[in-house]
């Protein structure tokens, strides 16, 4: 079943308004969620929402507030905020385009897919996409998602778009009063030689299928074991040591590993291909273990 879009509205591109609706372009299928549970009763902990001196409240009974002064608010209800008359409530106004390389990347916060809505608006989505694609720019805009404002940026993405919300200038920090405690180095040409020959051997393709997490799938493992009544089986890692080691030896170390790695797995080829010419058929490899 293809997921329900959970904002609709407008694209807008000076006068023209193009029908689009918005869908997640991320899942929280992965995410482990932990309950408080009452240890001697085994039951979930819940939680009330009470009045110092009129105890437990009812929804209905509850309005937003902004504190002005300690302890003083000013009461604010949603209807009063839904009534506000906002330009850009069901409107993502394109203000300005940039190059991609001009939105710092710690300014991008969730990406979302944007897509036509109806067939009215196929042909106006499809020129501004090939628009900017062909361009190479960056629509920024402006919209109200979940009673927040937001800044955008819009891009081409396969034969669509994606929205990208942004933060705004006041929610990023200043790198600088950090990076003042770097202290300025000399360093040793050949130890940067060797460090750009290991970032050499190890360069390649963006493939995060292949970066397990290695801890929610132990901590599965050990929740699978607890319902099964076994121990889990969990591989340990050794930590790494604290022991500070000279640079240019760990360097050196590295890099010789990484050429004995090389030769064996060419080694390893190179078998594979006699035993294959001989008609032999290769070894099945250990099967691998169940995932939790």
């Amino acid at each position: 079943m293809a997921p329900r879009a959970f904002w609709t509205g407008h694209l807008r591109l000076s006068l023209v308004n193009i029908p689009v609706k918005l869908y997640p372009a991320t899942t929280s299928e992965r995410r482990l969620e932990f309950h408080q549970i009452h240890q001697p009763t085994g039951k979930r902990i819940r939680y009330q929402k009470v009045v110092p001196g009129a105890g437990p409240v009812e929804n209905e009974e509850i309005t937003k507030g902004y504190e002005y002064e300690k302890g003083k608010y000013v009461l604010i209800d949603q209807k009063e905020i839904d009534e506000l008359k906002l330009p850009a409530k069901q409107t993502i106004e394109l203000v300005r385009f940039v190059d991609d390389e001009a939105i710092d990347a710690r300014f991008y916060e969730t990406p979302y897919y944007l897509l036509p809505d109806g067939d009215m608006a196929d042909e106006g989505y499809v020129i501004i996409q090939k628009a900017l694609k062909d361009t190479g720019k960056v629509g920024v805009g402006q919209f109200i998602l979940r009673g927040h404002g937001n800044i955008v940026a819009i891009k081409p993405f396969g034969k669509g778009l994606m929205l990208e919300v942004l933060r705004h200038a006041n929610e990023v920090r200043s790198a600088e009063p950090l990076f003042k405690e770097i202290a300025e180095v000399k360093v040793d040409k050949e130890a940067l030689d060797l460090a750009k020959e290991l970032i050499k051997r190890k360069a390649g393709k963006f493939e995060p299928e292949q970066l397990k997490d290695a801890y929610s799938e132990a901590v599965w493992e050990l929740i699978h074991a607890k319902l099964e009544d076994r121990a889990p089986e969990i591989v340990t890692e050794m930590p790494g040591s604290a022991k500070v080691i000279n640079i240019m030896d760990a360097l050196k170390k590295s890099v010789q590993q990484g050429k004995g790695a090389a030769a064996k797995a060419q080694t390893k080829r190179g078998v594979a291909s006699a035993r294959s010419g001989n008609g032999k058929k290769a070894a099945r490899g250990a099967p691998k273990r169940k995932s939790a």
